[in-house]
């Protein structure tokens, strides 16, 4: 069987742009851009578009806490991915050419 690699998406502007959002979870500023922690390697973060705008707080909790099941922290991971990108199409950050 003949797999093509896909190449991985990255942009430094959607990056900015995520971060430029309040944290989709409880909308404190100053966020960072959580790249979902599926389909990964070591050391290799998923494409840049796969990213929530999220406060260090939250980034922490569903990234590294101790306190969800890895089902949990994907899952929550997940909705803010899907909130970031309706919140960066609503404020025009990405735009459809």
């Amino acid at each position: 069987m003949n797999y093509l690699k896909e190449e991985t998406f990255r942009s430094k502007n959607w990056l900015r742009a995520v971060a430029s959002l309040p944290c989709v979870e409880c909308g404190a500023e100053n966020v960072q851009a959580a790249h979902r922690n599926e389909g990964k390697g070591m050391g290799i973060k998923v494409d840049d578009c796969l990213t929530a705008a999220l406060c260090v707080d939250h980034h922490r909790e569903i990234d590294q806490g101790g306190v969800l099941t890895r089902a949990e922290r994907r899952e929550r991971l997940d909705a803010a991915i899907l909130k970031t990108i309706v919140q960066l199409a609503r404020k025009g950050l990405v735009k459809v050419a």
